[in-house]
């Protein structure tokens, strides 16, 4: 289907109701609910479930994503194939919670890696970089590096996506060798100050 706003590819299924922004592209095998809201330039991978959610500007979808109710992404966000998303704490078979649905919020810029797991309930921080196969347990800061199970942080990365030469917690500064930008560690949480151009 091409419309003169987005493109979705002919096996996407985009019920009637969704919002869907300029630019955005929506491959095979899709399923955009009803009420999704997915703003501008987005790409959606294959066999992506989007439901009772909000997509920001050029949000980066990859395969095999289900992005369930209650889940909001900013914009610049990356979300890698097979990541997940949940929407309910502790969930049985036999019993309905869908009252209990805990929303989820992915900050400006923040980065997911592949087959990584975001527990409902959780704030990942602007331009934060959880890496493949974490588990996501609690909030997480701007910038931080998190991996493992379950997720621990183990640095920081800039805007750009470089890892900084910064400890965990304490106080320092440090310069993204791509953009020379500036960033400042203090009392455990990282800014970006200002570029050296």
């Amino acid at each position: 289907m091409t419309t003169s706003d987005y493109y979705a590819h002919p096996s996407a299924i985009i019920d009637p109701g969704a919002k869907i922004g300029q630019g955005t592209k929506i491959w095979h095998f899709c399923h955009i609910g009803p009420e999704a809201v997915i703003e501008e330039r987005c790409s959606l991978g294959q066999n992506v479930y989007v439901g009772k959610a909000k997509i920001g500007n050029r949000v980066k979808i990859q395969n095999n994503v289900s992005v369930y109710d209650e889940v909001e992404i900013e914009d610049d966000v990356f979300c890698g194939p097979s990541m997940v998303f949940t929407n309910v704490y502790n969930p049985r078979a036999t019993i309905s919670r869908k009252d209990e649905y805990r929303k989820t919020l992915v900050k400006k810029g923040a980065t997911i890696g592949a087959n990584a797991t975001i527990i409902c309930g959780v704030e990942l921080g602007e331009y934060c970089f959880i890496g493949a196969g974490a588990v996501v347990n609690r909030d997480v800061k701007p910038y931080a590096l998190m991996v493992g199970v379950p997720a621990r942080q183990a640095g920081w990365m800039s805007s750009f996506g470089e890892k900084l030469p910064l400890p965990a917690a304490g106080d320092g500064l440090a310069v993204c060798p791509h953009t020379q930008t500036l960033y400042r560690l203090k009392s455990g949480n990282l800014k970006m100050m200002q570029s050296k151009k």
